[in-house]
């Protein structure tokens, strides 16, 4: 029997980080740092508490909760209200969103020590949490925009936390704007739904959206289903950063550490992947949206991954790597095996933030040093790293048993039972993403904690490299305090397990029953895995024999063989290959074509309407014109004012000598 779930338990999920973020950011003097970081943690260790209990109820007892919390405000039919809906896809959103971002609050304690706004910090990233649990927990589109653009909000202010260097506000700006050029397809998206539906409500919006089917749009003959999902997509492609709304994630890698795992591992960047999924029942009704999705996530999945390879900021490397898994999420969604992105989502978001938290335990251990080519056999100084740092990539790369082997491998079935036209270029993609994913992952790896210690002769300093040491050498290597490491640990465990657990009520069970919407008939690709899955070990088992696993260990041996064997040919593919490797450090120039293309069109643009119509017709001609008119009229009134009689007497003769004259000649 399905059962109700408590409001007043739900309400606490979003609060308890809300009222965490108030005080810290609100009163961080007064409590101190001490006192800001244990407010926060406990908001969302109340969160992340509640959320399991709701996950539990969900896929237990079947629970589910779909109500309006407050009504704001009645126009005519239109309600517009905040309301929870609570069903598998919610509850395990929850989830990941409150337990990462609790590993992200911990870590922090030990990340921003010495950082002058540690409260400000801690405040930020509560606020964060609040608003990914607004957009996750919203029961329709009005209160899902408000936790969309909330959370472009406060990734505004993380990215540009230190404000005082030119590269962070830098990033935050163009982060804030290339997202606006998403929200604007998604805003017009929920516009065209609003006005052919006439309702906001999820529930309500799915019961008509067959009646969308038969709708053009007017003075088109696009059919109207098509446009708008096509609209709400451009919002995920700025959200989820696909190409070419991809250009803002990795110059976003100028905030701490913390924030970086925070928004790319389970909250901002997968808020397209979930809004896509709960859509489901819109998108199901266009195949050419569906072609669409796919033909994007396959560009992204492939072309972001060859960007990881030629990186060497340990952050940046990982950053690519977070654009190219987001686009294998998007492939899933394209061939409507939206179970698989979710599930990809969540198995991602755990090992991903290993990855990010891993990276910034290095950092810290490297004094700040950030180039992997400055590293090297940091295995031996910072085992705890290593080892989890080791398990992320190897969950990463899909191997067999590990979380994101289930996952991966269920996204490249699901494209090969597709019967899309783009389904033949995304298996490409999607098949040789595996290679590069391995041997980027293992180059980094490799070049950080293997091999000949760089780091007492840094073949390349940075910007943090000083010599102020009087014995002339360098700081030592070490490991992270635990405030740092046991968050690694804890990430490390579902990493490894998540996949192996989840896969089978997650893909072919009914935990997403209800959530999640697929016309079996026109789109085959779940029910085709359903059909061939045996279990997850006998999966495990079998993917040892496949293809991508002797593609993935073809990219491990690749990178050990370049980098720790014989790395004078790394060193002569970068002379043969340099053309390439120029347009990647380039990236593909998309920012010199947004810069000098569509930034430079707007200026055009602008400088037309700020000459033309603000200067010419606004202040000249209807301003300045105006009163020079005035002036005119005026001045020629003032000489029939001359104080004698006789020449009032004059105008009202000719006045009337007009008059009659017009009279005469003028009627018919």
């Amino acid at each position: 029997m399905t059962t109700e779930l408590s409001l007043n338990s739900l309400l606490a999920v979003p609060l308890a980080p809300l009222v965490g973020s108030i005080a810290a950011g609100l009163f961080g003097k007064a409590i101190g740092r001490r006192g800001a970081h244990l407010l926060t943690i406990l908001g969302v260790l109340i969160a992340f508490i509640i959320s399991a209990m709701t996950l539990k109820a969900v896929a237990v007892d079947g629970a589910t909760f779909n109500q309006t919390v407050y009504e704001w405000m009645t126009l005519g039919s239109l309600k517009m209200e905040v309301g929870f809906m609570v069903d598998g896809l919610t509850a395990m959103m929850m989830c990941v969103v409150t337990f990462v971002s609790l590993m992200v609050h911990i870590y922090t304690i030990g990340y921003m020590e010495e950082d002058p706004g540690y409260q400000r910090f801690f405040s930020y990233i509560s606020l964060f949490t609040f608003s990914m649990l607004m957009l996750v927990m919203s029961n329709n589109l009005l209160q899902l925009f408000f936790g969309w653009e909330a959370v472009g909000l406060v990734s505004y202010l993380l990215i540009g936390f230190w404000f005082k260097k030119p590269t962070a506000t830098f990033a935050n700006m163009k982060a804030f704007l290339v997202n606006r050029v998403g929200d604007f397809g998604f805003i017009l998206g929920i516009g065209l739904l609003l006005a052919y539906t006439g309702t906001l409500n999820y529930t309500e919006l799915f019961a008509k959206a067959g009646d969308l089917t038969s709708m053009t749009l007017p003075k088109t003959d696009w059919a109207l289903i098509t446009v708008i999902c096509v609209c709400l997509f451009i919002g995920a492609m700025g959200k989820s950063a696909q190409f070419p709304l991809h250009v803002w994630l990795p110059d976003s890698m100028e905030g701490p550490t913390p924030i970086s795992a925070l928004i790319h591992a389970a909250t901002m960047v997968t808020a397209g992947i979930f809004m896509v999924s709960r859509m489901s029942p819109l998108f199901e009704l266009s195949d050419a949206a569906l072609n669409f999705i796919l033909v994007i996530g396959s560009i992204t999945a492939l072309f972001m991954g060859f960007l990881g390879i030629i990186q060497n900021d340990i952050k940046r490397v990982v950053a690519y790597s977070t654009l190219s898994q987001l686009g294998y999420m998007t492939v899933a969604l394209g061939v409507s095996a939206y179970n698989v992105a979710v599930f990809h989502l969540m198995t991602h978001a755990f090992f991903k933030a290993l990855l990010f938290l891993g990276a910034g335990s290095v950092i810290i251990g490297m004094h700040h040093d950030q180039d992997i080519r400055n590293m090297g056999g940091l295995w031996k100084r910072m085992p705890i790293t290593w080892i989890t740092s080791l398990l992320g990539n190897l969950a990463l790369i899909g191997t067999p048993f590990f979380a994101g082997f289930y996952s991966k491998d269920s996204i490249i079935e699901a494209v090969h039972a597709s019967n899309l036209p783009a389904a033949g270029f995304a298996t490409f993609a999607v098949t040789a993403g595996v290679f590069i994913t391995a041997f980027y992952s293992f180059r980094m790896y490799f070049l950080v904690f293997h091999g000949k210690e760089r780091f007492h002769h840094k073949p390349f300093p940075g910007e943090h490299d000083h010599h102020d040491d009087d014995h002339g050498h360098a700081h030592e290597p070490h490991e992270s305090p635990w405030v740092v490491t046991a968050p690694l640990l804890l990430l490390a465990i579902p990493s490894v397990v998540i996949g192996f657990l989840c896969i089978e009520p997650m893909l072919f069970g009914d935990f997403f029953k209800g959530a999640i919407f697929v016309d079996a008939a026109k789109h085959p690709a779940m029910a085709e895995l359903a059909h061939h899955f045996h279990g997850a070990t006998a999966m495990a088992l079998h993917g040892f024999s496949t293809l991508p696993f002797w593609l993935a260990l073809g990219g491990v041996v690749t990178a050990y063989v370049f980098y720790l064997v014989a790395p004078q040919i790394p060193a002569m593919f970068a002379k043969v290959l340099r053309p390439l490797i120029v347009i990647g450090e380039n990236k593909y120039y998309m920012d010199w074509i947004n810069e000098n293309v569509f930034a430079a069109g707007a200026r055009l643009v602008g400088r037309f309407f700020w000459k033309v119509g603000d200067v010419a017709l606004i202040d000249g001609l209807a301003v300045n014109g105006s009163a020079k008119l005035v002036g005119l009229i005026g001045s020629l009134v003032r000489l029939f004012q001359t104080g004698y009689l006789y020449h009032y007497a004059l105008v009202m003769i000719l006045g009337v000598f007009a008059l009659m004259t017009w009279f005469v000649f003028m009627q018919p």
